[in-house]
């Protein structure tokens, strides 16, 4: 796919999603939140699901989540334009709550159709929601800053998963913040990996 097409396929899917009515999340969302990026991207982060700030704007990650992933990124010289970001669910789940399975299902088909179009090398999954599609039974506290291969049924054909606390966690404690940092640091190691790993090294 050139870079053209690959955007083409993305906003086509987003805009499926601005009008999916597949689950209950629809009823109250103000805005749906597709997900956004470079097409061209290595690197697609997944968080869990959009906040008041995101239903507001329909962007992934602009409330204070959103300003501590940007400063997660600029750790490792990297911008948020450099990446594709978007969520397990892509509109709000009630009062921020967890998203349901039946929910995360619903939804699932809209991930699975970007990370097809996406073909990163690397999906750094942002939160237990979002590293329970690609890491089926972690427990997010053991594996945090850890890789796997990504199943290629998520989508993401030949991809390593890398696991990191969702930023709304860092936010509310010191030692989970400063294991974010710790563990984004690892990225740029884990995405040369990656590469190799496609190349067959």
């Amino acid at each position: 796919m050139t870079r053209d097409e690959r955007r083409r396929a993305l906003e086509q899917i987003a805009n499926e999603v601005r009008a999916c009515t597949a689950c209950r999340l629809h009823e109250g969302r103000t805005l749906a939140v597709p997900g956004e990026g470079d097409p061209d991207t290595e690197v697609v982060f997944v968080g869990e699901g959009p906040g008041v700030n995101e239903d507001r704007v329909g962007r992934p990650f602009v409330g204070r989540a959103g300003g501590l992933l940007v400063r997660l990124l600029a750790h490792i010289g990297w911008q948020r334009e450099d990446v594709f970001i978007t969520n397990v669910v892509k509109c709000r789940p009630p009062g921020n709550r967890d998203p349901q399975p039946d929910e995360i299902a619903a939804c699932s088909g809209y991930l699975r159709r970007q990370l097809h179009v996406l073909d990163p090398a690397v999906v750094v999954t942002l939160g237990r929601y979002s590293m329970g599609a690609f890491m089926p039974g972690a427990r997010i506290g053991q594996v945090h800053g850890t890789t796997a291969p990504a199943d290629p049924a998520t989508g993401a054909r030949n991809a390593l998963a890398f696991a990191m606390y969702h930023p709304a966690a860092a936010l509310r404690t010191a030692a989970i913040e400063r294991e974010s940092f710790e563990d984004v640091a690892r990225v740029p190691g884990v995405l040369v990996r990656a590469r190799e790993r496609r190349e067959g090294i």
